[in-house]
């Protein structure tokens, strides 16, 4: 990889001149971020340990190569590493590994792939001595979504939707393609049936259970299942109707139902099968599922198992040992793992905040390895052992970043102009001098029941380290309305699209002129979804504050886009508390477009042309309200992508686009716009010739 990331780079040289300049402020660094590699850029997507402490399984995302590899989304690969930090691949290359779990001896590998031919994805497993992955389990004209393991490795229970009748193909091609709307759901199904290794594929009898099955897991006997449904398979039905239930495996009946209430994430039983640790919310209008409840099975009576906490609990997995829940929190900017004993409401820290940021958390049988996914300041996730006090990071997914010159990186926090509470992650340039002011990126997270955190924050959209090498100082606000300081703090935006929370961020942009930092003529904003919506704000309503904006999958018109999302549902519950026809104008005024006509910031709109979050549409209104008043926009689509970019082209591209914008705003002082156009084309040539070379 380190070949073609020099390649790329010699290929490039002339459109990096062109497009990001103000690199060379840089010099005398070595070495800097730069869009072409931060789109080589390498993660660990999930880790697991196997039983014995001794060896992590690990899913490695690469992305594509751009201008060499076809479109598409990153590959990801499987590859163990030991305790040691000593790593070996297994399966690479053009492959898409996921759902790594270990057999209960930890001799095997399992995973979830479409290998070789395969139409269909398939349970693989691959041997931890080597050899060649063997096809476990197969279903027939189906793909296999997500499975779980009995203790013993005897039985496995499988999601899929039933196979597709053959018949609608046939139609579909003699032109009969209409679609209903919402009407035409697959619901998702459980299966039960042995685990044998066999290449023939199966097709077993589906379980009876209402709904769309989300998820599902074993007992430790191996008698219950836990099993989380859903009405339909509508995302808006996932994120606020959710159920867990435990269903009796002999005669496939419902035995308990917990009765929560608002968003439902993971469930998982206690190691003597007594309890169920539950992730949710603390009411239908919490915005995230940073609750952590415990449940007695036998009673299905369900308790807060963590009243009060400030702060987010975002991962948990119980001891196999003793009745003990290790579990990752988010503390504002920071994350710590920790374990708490039921019938305790106080929890004892494991790793303190300030360490990395973790996720992923999986534990050895004899409870004394611990495995995090983790990122820190400096890179993106790893995979981070943790024995007693001691954490070792054991692998290095991007050896580049070793030689690159990083920026330095702080939390900061303020009070509002009420007295709350707000902060975020300030990156400062590379080469910061005190007493000198900088041009600022400020670069707002979606949800909003989101948090940006003090690790690795650079990203096609998010500019981190990437601007800091140009010259930026850029912050991550943590407006209120964010998560990582409970749910209090967390809801304290609802009922006031665009009110104090995006007054939230002047405040922030202010401080940081006031303390000498930033160029108040300087400062740029952007973001995706909320974000995006945050940018299209301060493109219009406080368009005396920005300078340039660029607005990713964002909101221009809050009434249209009730009508148009997959999540109408969630908005009234967790954000609005209210519908548009409650206040027909009070939304209006609430939307960007309402204000473009006193808008004097130049913006730059993308947004993926599939995206059923945020219709592509709310770009198209942005953008004609703009052009039509004389105002500088332009709106870039981005075909076959959703809701945020994930192929490596168009992430490629709209990290230059991005920059670009910022430069000529915030640097450059033009007053006509960028080309329209990026010199692909010129890079195309220029790439196959230093590959022939």
């Amino acid at each position: 990889m380190k070949l073609k990331i020099n390649t790329l780079k010699k290929a490039l040289a002339l459109s990096l001149g062109l497009l990001t300049c103000s690199v060379v402020s840089a010099e005398p660094h070595s070495k800097v971020i730069t869009a072409e590699n931060l789109a080589t850029l390498q993660s660990v997507s999930q880790a697991q340990v196997s039983p014995s402490g001794e060896y992590i399984a690990y899913t490695r995302s690469v992305p594509r190569e751009i201008y060499v590899e076809k479109d598409g989304e990153n590959w990801t690969e499987l590859y163990l590493v030991n305790d040691k930090g000593v790593e070996r691949p297994y399966i690479t290359g053009k492959v898409n590994v996921r759902n790594i779990q270990w057999s209960a001896d930890g001799t095997v590998i399992y995973f979830l792939a479409k290998m070789s031919d395969d139409k269909f994805t398939n349970l693989y497993q691959i041997a931890v001595n080597g050899g060649q992955a063997q096809k476990a389990v197969a279903l027939k004209d189906t793909s296999i979504s997500d499975y779980a393991l009995s203790a013993d490795n005897q039985k496995i229970a499988l999601l899929a939707k039933k196979a597709k009748d053959k018949t609608v193909k046939k139609l579909t091609g003699l032109g009969f393609k209409a679609e209903v709307f919402e009407e035409e759901l697959s619901n998702q199904f459980l299966y039960i049936t042995d685990l044998t290794t066999s290449d023939k594929a199966i097709t077993p009898q589906a379980w009876n259970i209402k709904g769309y099955v989300a998820d599902v897991h074993f007992s430790p006997t191996g008698k219950d299942l836990l099993v989380k449904t859903q009405p339909t398979a509508l995302i808006d039905d996932k994120y606020m109707k959710s159920q867990w239930h435990i269903v009796d495996i002999a005669n496939k009946t419902v035995k308990t139902s917990f009765a929560t209430e608002g968003k439902l994430g993971a469930a998982e039983f206690s190691y003597d099968g007594k309890y169920v640790a539950l992730h949710g919310a603390q009411d239908k209008h919490d915005p995230a599922t940073g609750r952590l409840f415990i449940a007695e099975v036998s009673t299905g009576k369900v308790s807060n198992w963590l009243p009060n906490f400030a702060g987010h609990v975002s991962d948990f997995e119980w001891s196999n040992k003793h009745n003990e829940l290790f579990f990752i929190a988010n503390i504002d900017t920071q994350s710590i793992v920790a374990k708490i004993k039921p019938g305790n409401n106080e929890y004892q820290t494991v790793v303190e905040g300030g360490k990395f940021i973790a996720s992923n958390l999986s534990i050895s049988t004899s409870d004394k390895t611990i495995i995090v996914k983790a990122n820190t300041a400096v890179h993106p996730n790893e995979v981070i052992m943790v024995r007693g006090k001691k954490q070792t990071r054991l692998t290095d997914s991007n050896t580049w970043l070793n030689d690159v010159a990083f920026a330095k990186q702080e939390s900061l926090t303020i009070k509002a102009r009420d007295g709350i509470e707000i902060g975020g992650v300030l990156v400062y340039p590379l080469d910061y001098k005190k007493g000198q002011r900088y041009p600022l990126i400020m670069s707002v997270h979606g949800g909003p029941e989101s948090h940006d955190k003090d690790g690795w924050l650079t990203a096609y959209s998010r500019p981190g380290q990437l601007a800091a090498a140009q010259g930026y100082t850029v912050f991550y606000p943590n407006y209120r309305g964010s998560t990582g300081k409970g749910v209090d703090y967390s809801k304290l935006g609802q009922n006031d699209y665009a009110g104090k929370e995006f007054d939230d961020l002047v405040d922030l942009k202010n401080h940081l002129v006031n303390i000498g930092l930033v160029n108040e003529k300087k400062v740029g904003i952007t973001g995706g979804s909320y974000g995006g919506y945050a940018s299209a704000w301060g493109a219009t309503k406080l368009t005396k504050h920005f300078a340039a904006s660029v607005m990713f999958v964002g909101i221009s018109n809050q009434l249209s886009k009730f009508g148009t999302t997959d999540i109408s549902n969630e908005m009234n519950l967790v954000h609005a508390r209210s519908y548009p026809w409650d206040k027909w104008q009070w939304y209006l005024e609430r939307s960007p477009i309402y204000w473009v006509e006193q808008s004097q910031t130049p913006l730059l709109i993308m947004h993926g042309k599939a995206d059923p979050r945020v219709h592509p549409a709310q770009s198209m209104e942005m953008y004609r309200y703009m052009k039509v008043h004389g105002k500088t926009v332009r709106l870039v689509y981005y075909p076959g992508e959703g809701h945020g970019n994930k192929r490596a082209a168009a992430k490629y591209d709209y990290s230059l686009r991005l920059m670009r914008w910022m430069d000529n705003y915030l640097k450059h002082d033009n007053k006509p716009m960028p080309a329209h156009d990026l010199p692909h084309a010129a890079n195309l040539t220029t790439h196959k010739v230093a590959n022939e070379e």
